[in-house]
Order: structure tokens, then C-alpha cells, then sequence
């Protein structure tokens, strides 16, 4: 048999092969394999409805997880519950046995689900009406999306026993046109929150927000709901779901469930320039990775950071599998992509019509998309959750799978292959929101208003409420009638308030190749860096050049291209101090955490080849500049600690250590490296200092920045221990950045910066 072009018997054959190539095991740094493990189930309660039993047992379920049992109890006890186990462990009974058992005592009652995506509350839909089928019971359930036909709305409102939605949904049409759903809110026992994880930074703070404006409605109509969460595993879930819903809950985190043996391997791709510490393209080496999976038959998620490289990723590949498979079996999915075509393409992983995928994080929620055996993750996906979630897509309770983590040269990636037992010993991060935002806050207290006229007493988040009514009755958004207020406004305010993100608009981009089409979108931060005029944008691995960004329309042109190469654009940033809440020193450092202003500029874009990443020339980018308010933490160095560098010695030494501080402040933070901002300046404006500033990319910030300015004492110590093991000479992407833009001596001038700052 052809090792590679053969096929091997299964998995643990191909896997037993791969322990003999010299050729990718010399930069395996680490092969962690995880054993099997058997379920651990209780029986089924004695007070299971009949119906309910049998159907289970139909579907080959003759018992309960640990943790589904716990939390069955728990509900039925009265309590608020948030359970935490892996994916694929069927959290998913957690909350539909006690919802279901309930309907069937009582069919006048009515619960309410929510997911993040409209993907997850379809596949709910269909597991709920397969189970109501086997019951034989007439259990309307119904998701309420955008998709949704206006003639089956009526029906859902007043009929529907299980409303499956989308917070978007919740707050934008359900919560205004609340006196619609009043068989629903007179009737509502259950809410059940799943992917409770996804609920963090901006979206969550939101998220907190509607959760407020719906238990309000609630009260008003005589209900009191339980709640009931599912997540993955995070650091915090107990406190985080009692963030958000703002009531005490119970943890359910004993997880049952069997698993497959589990390979987890850990892949550096071989330095190619020992001196300059530069490293083959992770992006090439997942390539060459996947593609050996794919022609063996094995069925492959691919996971990359970005939009662009699931694209670059997804053309390399189907060009090294052709005449293997057929370009259509391999498929790339994100979010940009319409909804039909991301339905097409789950249904096609489930059926195995589809070999393999290649996916931003879209794909990391609990999608259905079948039992894939491998996964490759193109770069450190960010979090350990993250990490976690995304290679449990491979592998289902009995069969064995592999992860491989390929590793970038930036210094979190390098960090993380390099320290594979801080990864296997770290809890997941936390859970960070800030639903208190003041910005945030006002925006749902004006949908509040609109929704329920507010009292005299009432309350509304952790802000005095009355401040913020008086506030917007100054502002004609409210009247006031003695100890009432009342909204004003002809519109209502939910429909101008985005939860995704802090800006309320995404770029629609349209194919003008043959006529008009609607390609995707872009939301409105990325849309000066992704969409600029020349921008390639590429759209499953087809390229298309921006040919027009309309910005205040928030529309962007682009024809179909066959070029060679794609971009990638460069932001000029400015910040100031506003207001400084809080300051300690440690060692030679002074610490503070505040309020800033930033203003950003698109500048130039680079236009880099494809496979071989050259730099192949560049243009300036013509848009107007971007003023974001926001939170930040900031260290400046003392005089002392600055003594006997000069300027230029100090621009490269803080642009070194932020380098290395931006990349591995994710280890703290449950974030998108791209959530937090880092800006060195020489001297800043208001202390003249060397200073170093951490910022939220969202206006008012979302508690990110706070959190690091806790833990900045740890973070120094890692960025330290990081740049001292390195094994380059005068700096590289591993670490303090390449020698072009730290020149010769940033590497020592760093460690030089990070030594006087630490001493007392």
C-alpha cells in the first residue's frame, strides 16, 4: 500500500503510520492522547411521562448521563440551572427532558428557547419535533427568525407551546410587540439559554440587557420562568450565567458522557531562518496536514482565524486534493456567507456528501454537522475554550479522532506549542461582560421605555435609573407624567441597536461581475481593512476586487478577478487620556486604568502572493478617520527605568514588548486577540513618559482592559519568560517581532526595558 495515496484501514492505522514519518514528527512538540471513557448513567426519574420514556428508548436512549439526571432534578426543584461538560456530551437533554415533561403535565404552558444563531435553533427544532413525533403529542414547536413567514408568525404567537429564536429576534421584534405574545408571556415556565459561553464581551453585555427587558415583561404579565443554561466549559460559568440573568444559579458540571480516545498533537512547522527565527507558513504546513487526512478518506474540519485565510486555506486545498475529490467535497463556511448556502453546506457534512471543511469559528458553536474524525486548527484559536470547543467537532462517543494544532510564529501560538502542559493543566478563561456599559445600558432603558412605561422606584441594571430617565426626558426621548415615563418617539429605538457589536451597521458587499448580487458582509470596523477600494476580497476561494466602498451607504462594489495575490491594510492609531479610575505602582512602573479616546486611520495596503507570501507592492487607502471612546489599562515606565536609552532605542524596545504583550494577553482574556488594541508611545501626551496602552475596541469598553490591569503583574513575568526563551538572536514573529520593524538590538533592548521596569 502507497503510504500516503493508500488507504489506510482506519484512523489509528493512519495514526500509527504517523509516529513513523520522521518527516512531520520532527515538529510534533508535543502528543497528548487523551484515553476513552465510559458513560456513567442513572435510570431514567420514576415521575417520566410514559410517552416520553418510550420515545427516548426509540431513539436507542435507555438511561441518562450524570449530568443530565442532576439537572432534571435540579429543575424540577425550582432551581435556575447553567451546565457545563464538553461538546458532544448531550447537554442538549439537560433542558429538553424537563421542558418536555412539563408540557406534557400541563399543555397550556410555554417555554422559550434561545440560541446565538439561527443554525443552532433550527437544528433544535427538527431534534424537538422527531422526539414530539415519537410521543405522538401535537407539541408546536417553532423557531421565530428573520426567515420566518409572516402569515406563521400569527400562528407561533398564539399557538406555540416551544418559541425557538435568537436574542437579535428576542429584542428586536418579540420584546417591542410584546402585547402579540401574550399567551406566551402569561404562560412562559422554561427559558433555556444554550451555547451560554457565546454570551461574552459586547454581544453579552447585550445579551444581559434583553435578559432584563424580558423579565420585566414577565412580571408584568405574572410569570416567573426558570432558567435554564448550557455551555461549554469556561473558567467561570456559575458567575457568569449569574451575570447575565442576574438571579442565583445552580452548577451541573459532573459530565457522563463516554468519549472516543482523543489525539491531540501539537505541530511547530521547521524554521526555515535560524537567525532571523522565521518559521514555514503555518497556512502551508495546514495544508499540507489536511490534505494528507483528506486523501485518506478521512472526513476533516479545518479551522482558521480569519475570512481571508479560510479562503486561502480553502483554494490551496482543493487544488491539492484534485483528482483525488471533486472541488465541491471540499467547502469553505463563515460568516459572511448567506444563510442558504451555510445550510447547504452543514447538510452536506452531515450526509458526508461533503469530505471537508474549512471554517472560521462559525462552525465551533454546536451546529449538527455529523461525526467528523479529524480536525486541524490553523493557528492557536485564542482561548483554551475555544481550543477545546473546535476540536471536539471531531470525534463522537466511541470512535477515535485527532486534533492538530498548528502553530503561527506569533508568540501566543509559539507560547502555547512550546508550554503544552500550561495548556493541559489551564482552566478555560472567564467569561468577561459589562452589562453596566453606560452606552449599552441607555440604548436597552430606551427599548425598556418603549416596551413598559417605567415607574417611580423601578429598577434597571446596576446605574440609577432615574439619572438616565431624566437624562433622556432632557432629551425628548421620554415624557414624564408625575411618576411615570413614557416613551416619545414616533420609531422604536430596538431596531437601531445592534447586539452584535458596538457599531450598528454591517458593509453589504455586492457582485457586479454578471449584473447585481448581494456576495456578503462586512462589519462596519472591519470594512475599511477587508473592503478599501482595491481591496481583494475573496468570497469561497473566488477573488473579487473592491471596486467602490460607498462608507456612509454602507455598501461595497467588487467585480470577479483572477489575480494572483490578495491585501492586507495597515491602521494609524492616536490616543489620548480622558480620565484616569484607578492607579498602583509595581517596581518601576506606574499602573492605570481609565477612559480614552482613540482615532484610527487606514493607511496603506500591502498586496502579498498567494503561496509564497511575498510582498509585492503596496497603495494608500482614501477614508475618513474613526473616533472610538473607550477603557483602557496603561504602564509607563519611570524615569529611572528609562535611563541610558535614547529615543530610538526606547521606540523599539516598547514596540517590542507590546508585540509580545498584545499576542499573549489572550491567555487571560476570553477574546478575539482583535477585541484588544495595543499602542506603544515614546512619550505619552499627558505624562511625558514612555507608556504602553491596552484599549477595548469597543465604545465604553467591555471589562477586557480592567481585567488586564489585575493581572499585569503575571502578564509581565510571561511576556519575560516568552522573550528569554526564544531561541532567535535579534527578535522574530515568535516574539518581539521581525528585525525590520524592532531593528537588530529590540529583542535585548526589550528584556534591557522589562529588567529595569521589575526592579524595586
Amino acid at each position: 500500500m502507497n503510504r500516503w495515496t493508500g488507504r489506510a484501514d482506519s484512523l489509528d492505522d493512519w495514526l500509527l503510520e504517523l509516529r513513523d514519518d520522521p518527516e512531520i514528527m520532527e515538529h510534533v512538540t508535543h502528543w497528548h492522547t487523551i484515553p476513552p471513557r465510559e458513560a456513567r448513567s442513572r435510570p431514567f426519574p420514576d415521575e417520566l411521562h410514559p410517552k416520553l420514556a418510550d420515545a427516548l428508548r426509540a431513539k436507542g436512549i435507555d438511561a441518562l448521563f450524570t449530568h443530565q439526571h442532576d439537572a432534571y432534578r435540579h429543575v424540577r426543584a425550582g432551581l435556575h440551572v447553567v451546565a457545563v461538560t464538553p461538546t458532544a456530551s448531550g447537554k442538549t437533554m439537560c433542558y429538553n427532558l424537563p421542558v418536555l415533561q412539563s408540557l406534557l403535565e400541563d399543555e397550556a404552558g410555554r417555554a422559550l428557547y434561545l440560541f446565538p444563531t439561527k443554525a443552532l435553533a433550527q437544528d433544535q427544532v427538527a431534534e424537538l419535533q422527531q422526539l414530539a413525533d415519537r410521543m405522538e403529542v401535537d407539541l408546536k414547536t417553532h423557531t421565530y427568525d428573520g426567515d420566518t413567514p409572516p402569515q406563521v408568525r400569527q400562528a407561533i404567537r398564539n399557538a406555540g407551546h416551544i418559541v425557538v429564536t435568537n436574542p437579535d429576534m428576542l429584542h428586536s421584534a418579540i420584546l417591542p410587540h410584546h402585547t402579540k405574545w401574550v399567551k406566551l408571556f402569561e404562560n412562559i415556565r422554561y427559558i433555556v439559554i444554550d451555547e451560554l459561553h457565546a454570551y461574552r464581551g459586547v454581544f453579552g453585555s447585550h445579551v444581559a440587557n434583553v435578559i432584563r427587558r424580558l423579565l420585566r415583561i414577565c412580571r408584568f404579565y405574572g410569570s416567573e420562568p426558570q432558567f435554564i443554561c448550557a455551555s461549554a466549559t469556561i473558567d467561570n460559568p456559575q458567575e457568569h450565567a449569574e451575570r447575565l440573568l442576574g438571579c442565583p444559579v445552580a452548577l451541573v458540571d459532573d459530565n457522563g458522557a463516554p468519549m472516543g480516545e482523543k489525539h491531540f498533537i501539537f505541530y511547530n512547522p521547521p524554521v526555515v531562518n535560524q537567525q532571523l527565527g522565521i518559521r514555514r507558513s503555518s497556512v502551508l504546513e495546514t495544508r499540507k496536514l489536511a490534505a494528507r487526512l483528506l486523501k485518506q478518506g478521512v472526513q476533516t474540519i479545518v479551522f482558521a482565524r480569519s475570512r481571508v485565510r479560510v479562503e486561502l486555506l480553502l483554494t490551496y486545498l482543493q487544488d491539492a486534493v484534485r483528482g483525488k475529490l471533486d472541488d465541491r467535497t471540499i467547502r469553505g463556511y463563515r460568516g459572511g456567507y448567506l444563510p442558504k448556502l451555510r445550510r447547504e453546506i452543514e447538510k452536506g457534512l452531515r450526509t458526508g456528501e461533503i469530505r471537508g471543511v474549512v471554517s472560521t469559528n462559525a462552525l465551533e458553536l454546536g451546529i449538527d454537522i455529523g461525526q467528523l474524525q479529524a480536525c486541524v486548527m490553523n493557528g492557536y484559536p485564542g482561548t483554551v475554550a475555544s481550543t477545546w470547543q473546535q476540536s471536539g467537532r471531531a470525534g463522537r462517543r466511541q470512535t477515535s479522532s485527532v486534533t492538530f494544532l498548528v502553530a503561527s510564529s506569533n508568540p501566543l501560538d509559539q507560547y502555547m506549542v512550546q508550554h503544552p502542559d500550561f495548556f493541559f493543566s489551564a482552566p478555560p478563561e472567564r467569561a468577561l461582560i459589562h452589562p453596566d456599559n453606560l452606552l449599552i445600558l441607555i440604548d436597552h432603558v430606551k427599548c425598556a421605555a418603549y416596551e413598559l412605561p417605567f415607574r417611580a422606584g423601578d429598577t434597571f441594571g446596576g446605574e440609577r435609573l432615574e439619572d438616565m430617565l431624566e437624562f433622556l426626558t432632557e432629551e425628548k426621548v421620554l415624557h414624564q407624567v408625575k411618576d411615570r415615563w413614557y416613551w416619545m418617539e414616533q420609531n422604536f429605538p430596538a431596531h437601531g441597536i445592534s447586539l452584535r457589536s458596538a457599531a450598528q451597521e454591517n458593509v453589504i458587499i455586492i457582485d457586479l461581475s454578471e449584473g447585481s448580487r448581494v456576495l456578503g458582509e462586512v462589519d462596519r470596523f472591519s470594512a475599511p481593512t477587508l473592503v478599501h477600494e482595491e481591496a481583494i476580497y475573496i468570497h469561497e476561494g473566488v477573488q473579487y476586487q473592491v471596486e467602490k466602498l460607498d462608507f456612509p451607504e454602507k455598501k461595497a462594489y467588487v467585480r470577479r478577478v483572477d489575480v494572483d495575490y490578495y491585501t492586507d491594510a495597515s491602521l494609524a492609531v492616536e490616543l489620548k487620556v480622558l480620565h484616569a479610575d484607578k492607579e498602583r505602582t509595581s517596581g518601576r512602573l506606574l499602573l492605570h486604568y481609565g477612559e480614552v479616546t482613540v482615532n484610527a486611520k487606514p493607511t496603506i495596503f500591502k498586496k502579498i502572493r498567494l503561496r509564497t507570501h511575498e510582498n509585492i507592492g503596496s497603495g494608500p487607502i482614501h477614508l475618513p478617520e474613526e473616533e472610538l471612546h473607550t477603557s483602557a489599562y496603561w504602564f509607563s515606565f519611570s524615569p529611572e527605568a528609562a535611563e541610558g536609552m535614547n529615543a530610538n532605542d526606547m521606540q523599539f524596545a516598547l514596540l517590542g514588548l507590546a508585540n509580545v504583550l498584545v499576542h499573549i494577553a489572550p491567555l487571560y482574556l476570553m477574546c478575539d486577540p482583535l477585541d484588544i488594541r495595543v499602542v506603544p508611545q515614546v512619550k505619552a501626551v499627558h505624562t511625558q513618559l514612555p507608556t504602553i496602552y491596552f484599549y477595548d475596541r469597543y465604545p465604553g469598553g467591555i471589562g477586557l482592559a480592567e481585567r488586564l490591569y489585575a493581572v499585569h503583574d503575571e502578564l509581565l513575568t510571561r511576556a519575560s519568560g516568552l522573550i528569554a526563551s526564544c531561541g532567535c538572536l535579534s527578535g522574530c514573529p515568535a516574539c518581539v517581532g521581525p528585525i525590520e520593524e524592532v531593528g537588530l538590538l529590540g529583542k535585548q533592548q526589550a528584556m534591557q526595558l522589562i529588567g529595569q521596569a521589575v526592579r524595586p
